[in-house]
């Protein structure tokens, strides 16, 4: 008896607290981040991040449905300076093969299939490291670029990235983040002389 009237007691403190705290006072919301620096070139948005990051800028082009307006396909590409290498993200709809990837054609370049990083409501989403070698053949490539999608009921779908603007966009992209990348705190410090 005395187990139940002590387990009673705890669940009524429980509530009690519980219901305190929905009733207290919410703290205020935080101010919202600035916005991003945005120049476009070409086909391409340049962004900057006002946020201390190892990745501040990235370029990024994004396909819309001509009837629904809905989201067919998203790239982004950001240069980390202090790994000399490139992250990308590919944002295609939901309904997509998971298994199956994603391939990124330019010119005679095909990429080995891209795994699928994770899904959610938005879309499905590859999230990567890229070599330099990949921007180069992009670079190259000409005026579009495709990506190689498979549906759930296994149908293919190429989607074309507009290059237009491409290298100049790269080149201003990864400039600004050399500037303004916040360096690896793993990396060494350099020697003083």
């Amino acid at each position: 008896m005395k187990t139940l009237s002590l387990l009673s007691g705890v669940f009524l403190a429980a509530l009690v607290s519980g219901a305190a705290l929905a009733q207290a006072p919410a703290a205020a919301p935080a101010a919202p981040p600035p916005p991003p620096e945005v120049k476009n070139i070409g086909d391409w948005l340049v962004r900057c991040y006002p946020a201390q990051t190892q990745s501040p800028c990235d370029m990024y082009q994004q396909q819309n449905d001509a009837k629904s307006q809905q989201r067919v396909l998203a790239v982004s590409i950001a240069y980390i300076p202090h790994i000399d290498k490139h992250a990308i993200q590919i944002s295609v709809p939901l309904g997509v093969s998971v298994t199956r990837g994603v391939v990124l054609q330019a010119g005679s370049y095909a990429s080995p299939p891209m795994p699928y990083r994770r899904c959610d409501r938005g879309g499905c989403y590859v999230e990567m490291l890229l070599d330099n070698p990949v921007i180069d053949q992009l670079n190259h490539a000409g005026d579009t670029a495709l990506l190689k999608i498979t549906a759930d009921d296994g149908k293919n779908y190429q989607l074309k990235i507009s290059l237009n603007g491409f290298t100049a966009a790269h080149d201003s992209m990864a400039e600004q983040a050399r500037a303004k990348a916040k360096p690896d705190a793993g990396a060494a410090a350099p020697a003083k002389k």
